[in-house]
């Protein structure tokens, strides 16, 4: 018996060590975009922040739609620990807010609107429910999605939500 506790005891000491669950952070004036290098705050629209294993802080985006392509490319081969974007039916687009950060694995996201996102491309806008997104179709269009279609959809290919605006 003390023979399984000591065997038991080195091999909890050999696990690897677990990456602290992130919390979303309030970008301030020294968060750039991942691929712009521009200031986030003075864009208007939603924004993301993603946290990978082994990376203390977090990749900044300007904007929904440059996160979704960060994860549909460089993203694939990196152990995500936390996504967030901002959940735009709880803030200004000219300004969203720190207190509006979500959980983007939990957001309705609404693809093909006719609201440009901050860099003035199409833009994936996240909404923290489905008849927050749906208001948002009536006066702009588009189309929901729930992150594992957004994840999966061909965003700028010929027919796609976001290609040929």
């Amino acid at each position: 018996m003390i023979r399984l506790c000591v065997v038991l005891l080195l091999l909890a000491g050999c696990s690897a060590p677990q990456d602290p669950i992130p919390v979303a952070r309030d970008p301030g004036k020294s968060a750039v975009g991942y691929y712009c290098g521009m200031n986030l705050i003075e864009h208007p629209g939603p924004k993301g922040q993603l946290y990978v294993a082994g990376v203390p802080d977090p990749f900044w985006f300007s904007s929904v739609r440059d996160l979704f392509i960060y994860l549909q490319t460089e993203g694939s081969t990196r152990r995500i620990l936390a996504l967030f974007v901002h959940d735009m039916g709880r803030t200004d687009w000219q300004k969203p807010g720190s207190d509006s950060w979500m959980n983007g694995q939990e957001a309705f996201f609404v693809l093909g609107s006719r609201r440009d996102g901050g860099m003035g491309g199409s833009e994936i806008v996240p909404f923290g429910t489905q008849q927050g997104a749906e208001a948002f179709i009536k006066a702009y269009g588009g189309r929901i999605l729930r992150y594992p279609e957004t994840l999966a959809s061909p965003l700028f290919t010929p027919g796609s939500p976001l290609a040929g605006r």
